[in-house]
């Protein structure tokens, strides 16, 4: 396993279990068009464990982990949206913060992406 991938899988892990430790901050994130809002947080916080453990397994890292992750980043991209275009409501957060999180889902994706890329993601 790489260095990426640890800190790839680390870093899902730890995310996927933060929705546990504190799922009103999730909650409050989520647009209001989307139903409910605390089981949403609690299935997404699994899926990014999920997401995590499949970076560890090598079977499981470059198709699986690939595209459920990818998936995820897709799904939480409303939320950062929604943050971004009523920085009102996250008055904690500097609202530059609050644009700088759209285009680094792109970076995280990309990171995904080489991460488990069939070539990297077979070496351990």
């Amino acid at each position: 396993m790489t260095t990426s991938q640890r800190l790839l899988a680390v870093f899902w892990i730890g995310a996927g279990l933060n929705h546990f430790v504190n799922p009103k901050f999730y909650e409050a994130i989520m647009p209001p068009y989307l139903p409910a809002h605390r089981e949403l947080v609690l299935w997404s916080g699994v899926a990014e464990v999920v997401g995590g453990a499949a970076v560890v397994w090598p079977k499981t890292r470059t198709r699986f982990a690939r595209c459920w992750i990818l998936g995820i980043l897709a799904a939480v991209f409303p939320a950062n949206l929604y943050m971004a275009q009523h920085p009102e409501k996250f008055s904690k957060v500097p609202a530059a913060a609050l644009y700088a999180r759209l285009p680094v889902q792109l970076l995280f994706a990309l990171w995904v992406w080489r991460a488990t890329a069939p070539s990297v993601a077979t070496e351990e």
